[in-house]
């Protein structure tokens, strides 16, 4: 049963629904300095831990270059087979590199391989400054910062394209889950090549062809995305794992060594797809509630599920979970069908509160003069009754 609308402007309303659910799952405990698991389906976040602490991001970095990359080539202003020249600036880099020179050309194409499988320091360096806007690394770091900012990613600052150790240059794991997501999401085309296994560039580094990503060849599903490794932050991976319908993105950072790195990330894979299952509970469109409606030409305005529902439970169900249809009331007509108006907050143990917006079913528009000569005799009539009710006292 819904609650029915309190009958006074503004009054806000709670109905409760009773949902299946399961008991509160199992909470995973990780040797990361630092984590982030999302389960990309349903939006829910499934770990957190110091994930907002901005930190030295290693290799992983280099997903904002790539986005920026793949970005530029999907508006046109690089395109896979152009060639790009090779700086001295580029060519000075050690570590993970494409052993470019200066007598190079190489295809974007090549260069976006370089920097995903083969994370190339030279190669990220080489894009930067082909999109830099003033033809240096520095410039592009202000592009990607520029960028970070409008994808809502609030404790990054980049000083290179590449995640060279460098002071102030940060990142924290919940900002990189944030630019895992929208590589996914907003690069479906491209998104492939990140599992990729091998790249032999020019067969120049028979010993550097493989990609680092130690998950890939697991048969978990895993597709993505970026190892990081340095002295000073550990062992990190950016990684993502598709399975039926859910995909999941995590991040950790801080491992002791590879092997670390590897066992950890087999194990949060394995968790986020065991411990909770996807659950399906209501369609589009499903009514929920019936809002008052003030001065319309009807008396009230069904509340219906502006989207389908589907959430995230620990996979051994039991017990229920409440969930609360929120709106104010009346609502004031003139209203325009799909219009919010409210929402559905659904409280599921050991999870953040899922929230569903509310719309109109139906338009409801002014009523015309006999409803607001009866609207105002009813409000009269209502004010008569409470002062007889509540006389005042005479002095």
């Amino acid at each position: 049963m819904f609650a029915a609308a309190v009958n006074r402007l503004g009054a806000l309303c709670v109905a409760f629904v009773t949902l299946l659910t399961p008991v509160k799952a199992q909470e995973f405990q990780t040797a990361a300095t630092a984590a982030w698991v999302y389960d990309q389906t349903t939006g829910t976040v499934l770990l957190d831990k110091n994930a907002d602490t901005p930190l030295p991001p290693a290799s992983m970095s280099k997903l904002m270059t790539i986005y920026l990359a793949f970005e530029a080539v999907a508006s046109g202003r690089l395109a896979p087979d152009q060639r790009l020249p090779v700086t001295e600036h580029a060519s000075s880099f050690g570590g993970s590199t494409m052993f470019l020179d200066t007598t190079d050309q190489v295809r974007v194409e090549d260069l976006l391989r370089g920097v995903i499988v083969l994370s190339g320091n030279d190669a990220s360096v080489v894009l930067a400054e082909a999109l830099s806007p003033d033809g240096t690394e520095a410039g592009f770091a202000q592009l990607m910062n520029r960028k970070a900012a409008e994808l809502g990613m609030t404790k990054s600052h980049f000083v290179n394209a590449s995640g060279w150790p460098t002071p102030g240059h940060v990142m924290s794991m919940h900002d990189l889950g944030i630019l895992a997501d929208r590589l996914i999401r907003d690069f479906p085309t491209f998104y492939p090549i990140f599992s990729e296994t091998e790249f032999a560039f020019d067969n120049r580094a028979p010993a550097n062809t493989q990609n680092r990503n130690p998950i890939l060849g697991m048969d978990v599903g895993a597709d993505g995305l970026k190892t990081g490794h340095t002295s000073e932050a550990g062992y990190g991976l950016v990684g993502s794992a598709k399975q039926g319908d859910r995909r999941i993105i995590f991040v950790i950072t801080g491992l002791q060594s590879e092997t670390q790195r590897r066992d950890e990330a087999a194990r949060i894979v394995n968790w986020a797809f065991r411990q909770f299952a996807l659950r399906d509970l209501s369609a589009a469109g499903t009514r929920l509630a019936a809002a008052d409606v003030w001065m319309g030409s009807a008396p009230d305005v069904g509340l219906t599920l502006a989207e389908d529902i589907s959430i995230l439970v620990p996979s051994h169900a039991a017990g229920t979970v409440n969930a609360e249809v929120r709106y104010r009331s009346p609502v004031i007509a003139p209203v325009a069908a799909g219009q919010e108006l409210g929402e559905l907050v659904i409280s599921r143990d050991g999870l953040p509160d899922l929230r569903v917006p509310l719309v109109a079913e139906t338009a409801v528009s002014e009523g015309g003069f006999i409803v607001r000569v009866q609207t105002a005799l009813h409000v009269l009539i209502d004010r008569f009754v409470t002062s007889s009710a509540n006389p005042a006292e005479v002095s």
